[in-house]
């Protein structure tokens, strides 16, 4: 698998994007084939078998190309299949209870919203950490934006591989990477666009 310090784009395939969920594996074929290095499934109020399925499935195309895939929230489904990570939130399991529940050593990473939750969790054992919101998003629209400011500095001080989140697109990503940013998550943009493939080349460009 693509080792986690040389990924750059992260694409999160949001089930709330993809109204019919046979679409999965296309959205995951094309996020692969536009350089998409890392992939996450977030399938918010599913149950667990019905991730497992999607899980199967994604994970079937991911690696063909190396590329580590990542179930969100649900450690439950890593112990069920062979996905490379799980991905936490604030609120959610803690790390350890995660590489627990998926009973073996894997990615974990956690959502961090201020260079408080960042330090934190570095010492929580975290591989990685997503940073954000950095911009308003409709993703998660109760969360207020913490934008560019701290970027330079939460990677100062954390060594571990940081992907920015939060309503970032083409449009707005070369302000992110001129505030520090190294790596990012994309989320809607990636998965409204008009081409995920040219979508995700044209990021992974920016992000060379």
């Amino acid at each position: 698998m693509r080792a986690l310090r040389e990924c750059r784009l992260y694409g999160i395939i949001d089930l709330g994007y993809i109204p019919q969920l046979r679409d999965c594996n296309r959205v995951a074929e094309q996020m692969v084939t536009g350089g998409v290095d890392l992939i996450q499934l977030r399938g918010k109020g599913k149950s667990i078998d019905e991730l497992v399925n999607l899980a199967s499935e994604i994970h079937e195309v991911t690696a063909r190309s190396d590329t580590p895939l990542i179930v969100n929230d649900y450690a439950e489904v890593a112990a069920r299949v062979p996905v490379e990570g799980v991905h936490v939130g604030q609120d959610d399991d803690s790390i350890l209870v995660a590489r627990q529940k998926a009973g073996r050593n894997l990615i974990v990473g956690k959502s961090t919203h201020s260079l408080t939750q960042a330090h934190a969790t570095l010492g929580e054992g975290a591989d990685y950490i997503g940073f954000g919101p950095i911009f308003a998003t409709p993703t998660k629209p109760d969360y207020k934006p913490i934008g560019l400011g701290d970027i330079g500095q939460v990677h100062l001080d954390v060594d571990i591989p940081i992907f920015c989140i939060g309503g970032i697109n083409i449009d707005n990503l070369q302000q992110v990477i001129d505030a520090g940013a190294k790596r990012v998550a994309m989320v809607s943009a990636l998965l409204k666009a008009h081409s995920i493939v040219d979508y995700a080349r044209c990021a992974t460009d920016m992000l060379a």
